[in-house]
């Protein structure tokens, strides 16, 4: 069963304004959660933040690129991104 990846609106802003590199990053991890779930251990720096919140760069060096996501409902698998951008406005 897959995962349903909703984006909080202040997120959706934001991918317009990245990059077209992590733009297309951050699109094969939100295709990755979809299919294997919000724990990806596999992407650069990824962090369990709390029981519910998750985040990893998608880019490293200066500016970092993060994306934070929140699972929302665990039974009906609902996961929201509630952040993509720089590491220095990040919400943790």
């Amino acid at each position: 069963m897959t995962w349903t990846v909703e984006i909080r609106k202040r997120a959706s802003k934001a991918i317009p304004k990245l990059p077209n590199k992590i733009r297309n990053a951050l699109f094969a991890l939100l295709q990755e959660i979809e299919k294997d779930g919000p724990v990806r251990g596999n992407w650069s720096n990824y962090g369990k933040l709390s029981p519910t919140k998750h985040h990893c760069h998608l880019k490293r060096g200066n500016p970092t690129f993060v994306a934070v996501w929140e699972v929302t409902d665990k039974e009906i698998r609902i996961v929201e991104v509630i952040y993509a951008g720089t590491h220095e406005k990040a919400p943790y």
